[in-house]
């Protein structure tokens, strides 16, 4: 499997380059040459474990690198996860929730971050050389990257976070992390600016190559790769339990990754009727797929900071498959977007996509919907999870299952539960102690100088 970028520059690059270049050359996003059908193996794929299903679907994108070691990658990646399923799935009222947050950080990102890590870690030893990750958090991203990388040899990782825009569990799940190949940085800015930090630094190609820069955020092709799995597995064992042929998701929404994988495991054959995009007040994804418009507005800081994202990097790679693969068409819509700050698409009769409906769920519905399923079923949902679940809600079809991903454990937004409960209800051993523990954090002007010369300060040492 070769990969290509989405704006069209650049010859096509295996798997491991991919990986290492993080963002294409051009300023575009990585996506497979073709995808592949895997309508013939659903089937065989029914029965694996979670870890037999990740090699497997994750072996058709790869192509450079042994069946025996993708294993043994695989294998160590999901050892640190606390059940045994890795992404259990469990029945709510009436939605199923396939619990995403069972890793060392307890967040949805851990699933493709920590084989993201050793992926990092095989390459390079077969390769030889360094990487420096230059990385965007609203939250969630940086502590499960950190994680994924600490102690690590011939990898530095720099995390630039929103500083006042996370949530202090999450803050101290980055900053206490003291090992020397680990700097956590706190812009004056939204993660928006955050996220343009780094798009800044990978497109200036010399510096770039100068100081080995490498990717974790969902940019990288790896980390979509790695969330394909669990669609397949959450989706198995709810048809197994319910006799259904197809399922539908709700998946809270911030940069487009998460729910880009899932419409990547649709294109692949998965039998998924609807895929709902939940935002919450930070809705240009929710506009867009109701009205046609992607325009960015100002970032609200909500109680589901993960989501507070008004420019979803991954979008482009849904513009890409939108376009029919015209990569020229692409590099038009987002060249307008840099300057306008604004894309236009035809809304048909099907809407703009007849697969991805979306809805909103703001403050109010995020603290009922945690009120409601505490009251009614004895669950607790962090708030990203809630606008997942109240999106959900809206949608649901009596012949179609609705699967709900838990993206984050809810101690890690312990004031959002109080606030909706009236008690303190969420703990977790692992935050709990978080609060004794010495920190470390540099805080920096959110521009792109700013950061490189830390960048450069350290790696110069």
């Amino acid at each position: 499997m070769r990969y290509i970028s989405t704006r069209g520059g650049g010859a096509p690059l295996p798997f491991q380059e991919t990986v290492l270049t993080g963002l294409a050359r051009d300023g575009g996003l990585f996506l497979p040459e073709t995808v592949p059908d895997v309508t013939d193996k659903l089937a065989q794929w029914r029965s694996m474990g979670f870890v037999d299903l990740a090699c497997a679907v994750t072996e058709l994108f790869i192509g450079d690198i042994p069946a025996a070691d993708l294993k043994r990658l695989v294998t160590t990646s999901y050892a640190s996860f606390r059940h045994v399923e890795v992404t259990p799935v469990v029945e709510v009222g009436p939605l199923h929730i396939v619990e995403l947050f069972h890793g060392p950080t307890l967040a949805f990102k851990d699933v493709a971050l920590q084989f993201l890590g050793n992926l990092f870690e095989y390459v390079l030893q077969q390769r030889g050389g360094e990487l420096n990750i230059v990385a965007a958090t609203s939250g969630d991203t940086g502590s499960a990257a950190i994680h994924g990388v600490r102690g690590r040899e011939r990898m530095r990782i720099f995390v630039m976070h929103p500083d006042g825009r996370v949530s202090p569990v999450q803050e101290r799940q980055m900053t206490t992390v003291l090992d020397d190949n680990v700097y956590n940085l706190a812009v004056s800015g939204t993660f928006d600016d955050c996220q343009q930090i780094v798009k800044d630094l990978f497109n200036d190609l010399s510096w770039r190559d100068a100081y080995h820069l490498g990717a974790v955020n969902s940019i990288n092709w790896a980390r979509v790769l790695a969330q394909i799995v669990y669609y397949f597995y959450a989706a198995f064992r709810v048809m197994d339990k319910t006799g259904a042929k197809r399922v539908s998701f709700a998946v809270p929404t911030g940069n487009f990754g998460d729910i880009f994988a899932g419409y990547m495991a649709s294109r692949m054959g998965l039998p998924i009727e609807r895929l709902i995009l939940a935002t919450n007040e930070n809705d240009i994804l929710t506009r867009f797929f109701t009205t046609g418009s992607y325009a960015a507005a100002e970032v609200v800081p909500t109680l589901s900071p993960s989501m507070d994202i008004q420019v979803a990097s991954n979008f482009e790679r849904y513009l890409y498959y939108r376009a029919g693969g015209d990569a020229a068409v692409v590099r038009g819509q987002m060249e307008g977007f840099a300057s306008e700050r604004q894309i236009k698409v035809d809304v048909g009769s099907d809407g703009v996509d007849r697969l991805i409906k979306a809805s909103r769920g703001d403050t109010a519905a995020t603290l009922a919907t945690i009120r409601s399923f505490h009251q009614d079923y004895g669950y607790l949902l962090d708030p990203h999870t809630a606008v997942g679940v109240y999106a959900g809600e809206q949608h649901l079809d009596a012949a179609v299952p609705m699967i709900c991903l838990a993206t984050a454990h809810p101690a890690k937004f312990s004031e959002a539960i109080t606030r909706a409960t009236g008690e303190d209800l969420a703990h977790h051993p692992l935050l709990d102690g978080l609060g004794e523990l010495p920190t470390r954090l540099r805080r920096v002007s959110a521009s792109k100088e700013a950061v490189a010369a830390i960048v450069e300060e350290v790696v110069g040492k």
